[in-house]
Order: structure tokens, then C-alpha cells, then sequence
């Protein structure tokens, strides 16, 4: 995203990713035909939880879903329909399970009501970055366990995306202690609503669509998704003029592809690879749109509609920290076996990988903060 892409969605506003309704959803689903092959092409429909245009998560799963037809030779052609284009945001898995959808793109936390280890394969509070995450998916055995649980629901999902460390959310009064969350009204999914219920606050799961009205109306009192870039085209800044760092909630917020288990399979093998290897490319692709998009936008936010940035003492940081590992220590407790085999793999990745960037990685992005005497832009 440019300077001027970034300007242009300061003076768009809300407007361009709220549109869409019900009424339309149900129309575009009526008048589709099922998915067809024909002349040697196969036509595939795609669903995502993003409004239409929002930036990083929205426009690249538009993009993966153009890259795929592209690298396939025109031998996929995807149909996309963003958040409630087809069916409602936080409806994708179901929609791929039932063969409504045949591809699907979103965070799989948001299905947490139907298996809470779904929650781990996204973000875990005080967990991996985005990149140690990455080791353990692809590396340290992660996605076999996720492969594993997907197994049971029809589908097969691939990282597709990545948001790194997310903010931590957006607050019309200061947090100065634990005292501040009791009876807090947030908007936070997954292990991060977890987190925030056992420290005397209400999670509310709300697509991004949502968010702005209840902020605005008082139906919650805080909210959080993904950070700047986001957050900026969604307009809390016209309703909330706080914004906390970091997002300990989701220190690496991974998103899938989800593809109909059955659908997939009877793909050749050379279209497999290449939904696959799309998927991973998006993973790393949507990460650093953030990366820079992110920076860009805070500094619109800062400068441009007074938004204060401010940084959770380590207090409040502690507090949480220890109620993150109370959580997942009753998690293994409480879970069935697949459960306590994820999360003791997940924390084992997260020792080994934790190890050397303690050592090298993070003592270097300290010594950035040390008022070296450096050229900017």
C-alpha cells in the first residue's frame, strides 16, 4: 500500500467495507450453479469472513484466490464472494463443510465453539510470533496435529496468511491496573476472549463488519482486530481514541484456506500442490503487507486524528501473562488427548524456538532502541 492508497482509505472511510447485506447473500446463493468442469476448467467458489476491499486479510485473500487461477493455467477458476456475499462472515467452515463453498478464507479461532484446539492453530496469548509459529506448522509437527482435527470436520486448511503480533485493541478509558478489565465489554475472539473472561471480563465475537456500531453504541466497550491497517478503514478512531500495545492476545495471528477435504482429493496432484504453495506464499505475502501497512497507518492515526498509542505497563502485562498460563495449563488439564498432545507441542516449539531468538533476534531489536544515531527517511 502506498502513501496515497493510504490516504485515499483515510477519506473513503467505513463506507467501502461495510457494503453487502443479507438480502444480497441470499440472492447470489440462489442463482449460483454447483461447482462445474468444463472444457478442462473447474470452477471453484471461495467465501472469506472480510468485508469486500478491507485491507491485508480482504484484498489477499483476493489475491490468492487470482494467484491460484493464474499459476493453475486457468485450469481453476475461483468465484469470490467476501463476508455475507454468499454467507454470513463467521459462517465459512460451515459453508466449506457443507460443499456450499468449496474454498474458504478466514481465522480458525473463530470456530472455537466447535473444538477449542481450532483456537490454538491461530494465536495463543503469551504464545509464538509469527514466525516461531511458522517453524511449528511446517517444521516441528503442527500441522499434522491440525490435519488431524481438521480430519474430523471434511475440510483441509493451509496458512494463508499472517497478521504477526496484532494490537492489543482499541479503548475509550485508560487501563492502568488488572482492576480495569472487571466487567470490561470486549470484542475479542478465540484464546484472547478466553484470557479476558478470567480476568473479569466479557468476550464478544463480532465480525469485522460489526465492530464499529457496537463500539460506537455502547454494546461493547472495547475492541480489538488484527491493528492499524485494519483499524483505520474500519473507523474506531471515530469512536475510541485509544489504542494498546502489544497484543499479547495473538502474538501471531495465523489465517487459512480451508478446502472441502473430498473436493480437494479429487483434485490432480499438480492443482493440490498449487492451492497449497499459493497458500503459502499468501502466508508470507500478508504478513509483511502488514508489516509496512501497519507503520504507514499508525502514523495517519497518530498525526492526522489524534490517536494516542500507548503501551500496557508490566503490571497489566504480568497479570495477564500469568492468567495465559493458568489457561492453558487447565486446557491440557481439562482436554481430550488431541488437545493435550497440540499444546504440548506447541510449547515445546515454542522453548526450542524462543531459545535463540531471546539470544539474538530480540537483543538486536533492543539494541535498536538504544538512540543510535541513525538516517530516516
Amino acid at each position: 500500500m502506498s502513501r496515497n492508497a493510504t490516504t485515499d482509505t483515510t477519506k473513503l472511510g467505513r463506507r467501502t467495507f461495510l457494503a453487502g447485506s443479507a438480502a444480497l447473500g441470499a440472492a447470489a446463493a440462489a442463482a449460483l450453479p454447483a461447482p462445474a468442469i468444463a472444457s478442462g476448467t473447474i470452477e471453484l467458489r471461495m467465501v472469506t469472513s472480510w468485508p469486500k476491499g478491507l485491507p491485508g486479510a480482504g484484498t489477499g485473500a483476493e489475491r490468492l484466490a487470482r494467484t491460484i487461477e493464474e499459476m493453475s493455467g486457468d485450469r481453476l477458476k475461483i468465484k469470490f464472494f467476501a463476508a455475507g456475499e454468499l454467507v454470513p462472515a463467521l459462517k465459512c467452515m460451515d459453508a466449506v463443510m457443507d460443499g456450499t463453498a468449496d474454498l474458504g478464507h478466514d481465522a480458525s479461532f473463530y470456530h472455537h465453539g466447535k473444538n477449542p484446539a481450532f483456537s490454538v492453530f491461530f494465536a495463543v496469548p503469551f504464545g509464538m510470533t509469527a514466525q516461531e509459529q511458522a517453524a511449528w506448522i511446517y517444521h516441528g509437527g503442527g500441522w499434522q496435529l491440525w490435519d488431524e482435527l481438521n480430519q474430523k470436520f471434511g475440510i483441509i486448511s493451509f496458512p494463508a496468511g499472517q497478521t504477526a503480533t496484532q494490537s492489543f485493541g482499541w479503548f475509550k478509558k485508560e487501563i492502568n491496573s488488572m482492576d480495569d478489565f472487571k466487567g470490561l465489554k470486549m470484542r475479542i475472539p478465540g484464546l484472547g476472549g478466553e484470557l479476558l473472561k478470567r480476568v473479569g471480563g466479557s468476550a464478544v465475537l463480532l465480525p469485522a463488519g460489526e465492530i464499529f456500531a457496537a463500539l460506537q453504541s455502547g454494546a461493547i466497550d472495547a475492541a480489538e482486530f488484527i491493528g492499524p491497517l485494519n483499524d483505520l478503514a474500519l473507523g474506531f478512531h471515530q469512536v475510541a481514541k485509544i489504542s494498546y500495545g502489544p497484543g499479547v492476545q495473538e502474538p501471531g495471528g495465523m489465517m487459512q484456506l480451508m478446502v472441502n477435504r473430498k473436493k480437494y482429493e479429487a483434485l490432480p496432484k499438480d492443482l493440490q500442490a498449487i492451492i497449497r504453495i499459493a497458500a503459502q506464499w499468501m502466508h508470507e505475502d500478508m504478513k509483511v503487507d502488514y508489516d509496512i501497512g501497519s507503520g504507514r497507518t499508525m502514523e495517519v492515526l497518530r498525526t492526522q486524528h489524534n490517536v494516542r498509542f500507548l503501551r500496557l505497563n508490566n503490571d497489566v502485562l504480568t497479570g495477564l501473562g500469568n492468567a495465559a498460563g493458568q489457561l492453558l495449563q487447565d486446557m491440557m488439564d481439562a482436554g481430550d488427548d488431541h488437545m493435550k498432545r497440540t499444546l504440548k507441542s506447541y510449547l515445546a516449539a515454542r522453548d526450542n524456538t524462543m531459545r535463540f531468538l531471546r539470544f539474538n533476534e530480540q537483543a538486536f531489536l533492543n539494541a535498536r532502541t538504544l538512540g543510535i544515531k541513525y538516517p530516516t527517511a
